[in-house]
Formats: structure tokens, sequence, C-alpha cells
């Protein structure tokens, strides 16, 4: 039935799935106080209040675009993404190198996998959702063409560096909140984060491979996704919470050129099951 629904809605213009989102957005916003408080906080901590308003649309266009992003074929897909500074992807696969791609929730994160995915194999790091009814669903639409998906959890990162080390590229979600034991708490916008330390050990794995990041910005009234490629230009040196923090700081960079359509409702600060609260915050 799920999976009915949602290639019923993959019929429907981008545009208007994007309009239905605004609205829906603000319908949840209204309706849940757990999840109004969240992104309030933490979209104002960051120092982006003045974004909230757009925020909340962009929130729900994020979920009504799914069934487009999943089912539509990949020719309506493509003609909805346009790119910007490619060149760097197109010049390490040439070379025969493996990349490091960390995508945080940003825009529309479940596309630029598909894309890259379009000129060269690519392994992500997958996480089953806790619904079980959205599993076959998530998986189809993930799995498509060159992309390969690795479980979260220690055969996965195996699976990963194999895959960098043959020279092919990995994507991670940075921003993530792992497991115990796979994170160190570093800071994020100023408040301590539980965060990966995956994309450091990655590149250091694959013969320090470069790290990319990027991001799909949703375009207004449903234009598209332009797709963006940034080198990660910060320091690796240091240990773990160094290297976590450096991350970080490219994430807020990222971030603060298209704050609004950050994932603000993300429990990003929350210590995962196992894992002491960072001193400042048990205080």
């Amino acid at each position: 039935m799920l999976l009915r629904i949602f290639r019923f809605f993959s019929h429907f213009p981008l545009p208007v799935l994007h309009c239905l989102g605004s609205a829906l957005g603000w319908l949840v916003y209204a309706l849940s106080p757990s999840y109004r408080r969240r992104m309030r906080e933490n979209i104002t901590r960051a120092g982006f209040a003045d974004a909230l308003p757009q925020a909340i649309a962009e929130a729900g266009k994020a979920i009504a675009e799914l069934p487009f992003i999943w089912c539509a074929s990949d020719q309506r897909i493509g003609r909805r993404v346009f790119i910007k500074d490619y060149r760097i992807v197109e010049e390490t696969l040439a070379a025969g190198r493996g990349i490091v791609f960390l995508t945080p929730h940003l825009g529309c994160f479940e596309i630029t996998a598909q894309r890259v995915s379009h000129d060269t194999e690519l392994m992500v790091m997958y996480r089953p959702p806790k619904q079980a009814a959205m599993k076959p669903l998530m998986e189809g639409a993930r799995a498509r063409g060159n992309l390969r998906l690795a479980p979260a959890n220690l055969s996965g990162v195996r699976m990963l560096a194999k895959f960098l080390k043959s020279g092919k590229p990995v994507g991670i979600l940075p921003d993530q909140v792992p497991q115990e034991g796979e994170g160190v708490w570093a800071d994020f916008f100023g408040r301590p984060a539980y965060t990966m330390t995956l994309p450091a050990k990655m590149a250091r794995l694959g013969g320090d491979a470069p790290i990319v990041l990027t991001y799909a910005e949703r375009l207004p009234r449903g234009k598209g996704f332009l797709l963006h490629f940034v080198p990660f230009t910060g320091s690796l040196e240091g240990d773990n919470a160094q290297q976590a923090r450096a991350i970080n700081a490219a994430m807020e960079q990222l971030i603060a050129g298209c704050p609004a359509q950050y994932y603000w409702s993300y429990n990003r600060y929350k210590a995962p099951k196992g894992v002491a609260a960072p001193a400042q915050e048990a205080a």
C-alpha cells in the first residue's frame, strides 16, 4: 500500500509536491510541540533564527519530494538536477582515486548519491528505517543503478574501506548521530554533539583519499535541485576529537550557505544509549 501511494504521488509535478510540502511543514510544526521546540532551539542556537519560517516550509518539502526522488524515472529526475563544481569529482575519478563524499542533512540529500552513481559505482552507509513498512521502499530506491548499500555496522565499515581502496567513492552522512564507541563529543554550532569519527578514518584507509562535501540545494518554485561539490580544506591532524571538530566546522560552513534547508528538527545533540553526556551538558 505504501509503495502504491508513493508511486501515485511520484507522477505529480515537482512544483506541486513542493507546494503540498510547504503546507505539510507548517501543519506538522503547528501540531507537534516537541518538533516545534527542537526546530526553534536548534536553528536559533546556530544563529539562523531569521530563516525559521522558510525552514518550516523546506522541512515539509523534504518529505513531499520523496515520492518523486524514489519512484520517478531517471529521465524525469535528471531533468530537475543541475550541477555546480563537478570538475573535482571528474578529475579524481579519472585518476583512479577513491573519494569520501560527506553529505549532511542539507537540502535534498537523497538525490546526491543518485546523481554521483550515474557516473560511477558508489557505496553508501545505510541504516534500515525503524518502520518496517518503509524498508523495501527505501532499499529499492537507494539501491538503484550503480548505488551500493553497506550496513551501518563494523561489517559495513569494512565494506566501505575495501571499496574505497579499490579506487571507488563512498558516501557518508557526517551529521548522523553514531552509536556508542563510534563517535566523540565535538562542538557543532556551539554545543557538544556526538560526532562520528568514520569520515577521517575512511580518508586515511583510502590512502588519504580526498574528502568532498556535497549537498543538493532545493531551487525555488520546484525548479529542481542544484548539486554543490566542495573540496574539504580543513585539517585532519590531531586526535579523534580534533578531527571530528574539523568535519563539523566544514559542515557549519556548508549549512551557513543554505541555512533554511538544514534538517533542524533532527535531534543532533542527543546522547546515544550507553554514551555519557559531555561534562558541560551534565552540569
